[in-house]
């Protein structure tokens, strides 16, 4: 389905407005703080049911409502009309296509896959073990529904055992052992298979941009044995059980898993300089949309949040002719960027201001 317009109401900065977005490249020009990444957040959590940008449901709200609504038209070849609605009202979130209830977020993930490139990826080149965790559950989730439910499952089994490690109800810690080994290995499994396909597209696209000369690889490190089965694991967390009611917390499992970038000399993070980094963290969501689509047969969405802006001239060209095919990709641009260099004849340019898009295809 190719979405052709999207309507917002009382969401964030944006006026209530449907806009035009059925250009296969869409630019959206115009100074900080007047609504771009906004309106990139609204495609996003039409996508997801929820913001790349964090906050609650009613931090989404523009100011003075306590209520917002997205609204997406799509059609496909046979001109069949679809049409998808994410709303938040009296702290409730709906979900909606075509009038009929949504029951699950994950369902929007599978029909419509979106890869957002922003500033907060450079967490998952150098930040926490948590945040390379969250790339890569969500990498795994694009490509299988399957995935998404085991991680639902182990964060419930870990959050229950985690309270029961802490209050000493031992009684308990029986079936929740049986319950976290159970999901957490499907977990391991999904994380190794992912990492299989993803490794060697990370490295050469990564070598493709960079030029760096050498090879950037990627290792997934789990904190249980990779080839245990769950009877196994089941064990290790009977034997560890006196140190964790101890601690009064889960030591080990999938959410102490790490992923780790490397080279010849090791941990290629630690010693990267910052330039480095923004490429890697840069190359994570193009080889993200990649794998989507070449495991899902489904283009994803792309949305660019001013992920050209410290790039210089050679490494901009070098990224702009490696991005993935794509339904459809919009670009946000502040208006001294030279984004008339990566236009083409069927790129829509809207120039946005104080939350209003205005159609500039002369600029």
């Amino acid at each position: 389905m190719a979405t052709t317009s999207i309507q917002t109401v009382s969401f964030r900065n944006l006026e209530d407005d449907t806009v035009d977005v059925s250009a296969p490249t869409v630019f959206l020009v115009g100074e900080n703080g007047q609504g771009k990444s906004n309106f990139l957040d609204a495609l996003y959590t039409l996508s997801y049911g929820a913001s790349f940008r964090g906050g609650t449901d009613l931090e989404a709200a523009k100011l003075g409502t306590k209520a917002w609504s997205l609204r997406r038209q799509s059609n496909d070849d046979t001109g069949l009309d679809d049409e998808l609605v994410v709303a938040w009202d009296e702290g409730k979130k709906l979900l909606k296509e075509n009038g009929k209830a949504i029951p699950d977020r994950k369902y929007l993930v599978d029909k419509t896959p979106a890869v957002v490139f922003c500033h907060g990826d450079m967490e998952f080149a150098q930040g926490e073990p948590e945040r390379r965790r969250f790339f890569f559950d969500q990498t795994a989730g694009l490509v299988s529904l399957a995935y998404i439910d085991a991680l639902r499952s182990y964060r419930r089994a870990l959050k229950a055992r985690n309270a029961a490690l802490k209050e000493k109800m031992l009684d308990v810690l029986d079936i929740l052992d049986i319950q976290l080994a159970t999901y957490g290995t499907e977990l391991i499994g999904g994380r190794k298979d992912l990492i299989q396909g993803f490794e060697n597209m990370f490295s050469e696209r990564y070598e493709q941009v960079s030029r760096l000369g050498s090879k950037v690889g990627l290792e997934y490190r789990p904190s249980w044995p990779a080839e245990c089965s769950s009877d196994e694991i089941n064990d290790r967390l009977l034997a560890s059980r006196e140190r964790e009611v101890m601690f009064g917390t889960t030591l080990s499992g999938p959410h102490r898993d790490r992923f780790v970038f490397i080279d010849d000399h090791g941990d290629f993070s630690a010693r990267a300089s910052t330039g480095q980094l923004r490429l890697l963290a840069l190359t994570l969501r193009i080889v993200q949309a990649e794998y989507c689509s070449g495991m899902s047969g489904k283009l994803p969405l792309l949305l660019l949040d001013d992920v050209l802006l410290e790039l210089d001239p050679e490494k901009r060209r070098r990224f702009m002719e490696n991005l993935p095919a794509a339904r459809k990709a919009v670009f946000t641009f502040l208006p001294g960027e030279p984004y008339g260099d990566y236009r083409s004849a069927d790129t829509a340019v809207y120039w946005v201001e104080h939350g209003r898009l205005s159609n500039t295809a002369g600029v």
